[in-house]
């Protein structure tokens, strides 16, 4: 299979658990071009690794914030969530991880449904969500957030903190200082480090570069191109919708909680529609 993300990231398959090759992942999910509405989206949900499809729901006894929306990905690719403020993007994440009760709809990981099932039992099955904030404990070290990562595991974690040291060596160097402690950019790696610690079939991240400058975020980028080598399916939510539709094997264009636009990211890069309407021209 050919590597889609070209010379971006090291191209070693030995961070995270994985050192398997990439067989059974398909090709892109989305081979139609870009979609004005959720067609090519529910027909990618058919065949990904992760899927949630049709999903409709909210917050509490609250109005959906969610109409019919579906999200797929395939294994050890990466789908890109964008899309105007409140069109529901970090909702429909937050959906497919089980923190929010859906009215209609399913979410689907490997062919089994996990819809009924609690975040902690989806951790259980192998997803893994870094929020956009509080998701690091800042007064304990590094090496201890770390370790926090792997609370569910029985086995010996050193192999796999060594693979996210190798992934993100500041860390390494930071090993002993508190997390609470370090700039915006490294914060977050020890957050994506933290919940690679669980050993993750999938790693879902909320905004993983906001408010960092341009290098860091392409560093970030960098990272996540590497982790989705290993096999790890990525499922973002990004503000900087250029750039992560750049490195997105697919893309979902969110309006008012429903899909408006799916396609690859080259695709949506290259539509007049969603460049003028979602990238500013």
């Amino acid at each position: 299979m050919s590597d889609p993300y070209g010379s971006r990231g090291n191209n070693d398959r030995s961070i995270t658990k994985s050192n398997e090759p990439l067989g059974g992942v398909s090709g892109d999910i989305a081979g139609t071009g870009p979609a004005a509405d959720g067609g090519a989206a529910a027909s990618a949900a058919g065949t990904a690794f992760l899927a949630g499809e049709g999903m409709t729901g909210g917050y509490g006894r609250g109005a959906d914030i969610l109409h019919g929306c579906t999200v797929a990905v395939d294994r050890g690719r990466i789908a890109v969530i964008v899309g105007p403020n409140g069109a529901g993007k970090s909702t429909a994440m937050k959906a497919v991880f089980g923190m929010l009760t859906l009215r209609a709809g399913r979410v689907v990981i490997d062919g089994e449904d996990i819809t009924h099932l609690s975040p902690q039992d989806r951790v259980a099955k192998g997803m893994a969500f870094v929020p956009q904030t509080s998701n690091i404990f800042p007064s304990m070290s590094v090496e201890e957030n770390l370790e926090m990562g792997a609370f569910l595991r029985r086995d010996d974690i050193r192999g796999t903190m060594a693979q996210v040291y190798d992934l993100f060596p500041i860390l390494k160097e930071k090993r002993r200082q508190n997390a609470g402690e370090l700039s915006g950019g490294q914060r977050q790696q020890v957050a994506v480090g933290r919940a690679l610690m669980t050993q993750p079939k999938v790693l879902m991240l909320d905004e993983p570069t906001a408010g960092v400058s341009p290098i860091v975020m392409d560093e970030l980028f960098d990272r996540i191109i590497e982790v989705a080598r290993t096999g790890v399916t990525i499922l973002m939510v990004e503000q900087n919708a250029r750039q992560a539709l750049e490195i997105a094997d697919i893309g979902y264009v969110l309006v008012q909680g429903a899909n408006a636009h799916t396609g690859t990211g080259a695709e949506l890069l290259a539509d007049p529609v969603v460049r003028r309407t979602f990238l500013g021209g």
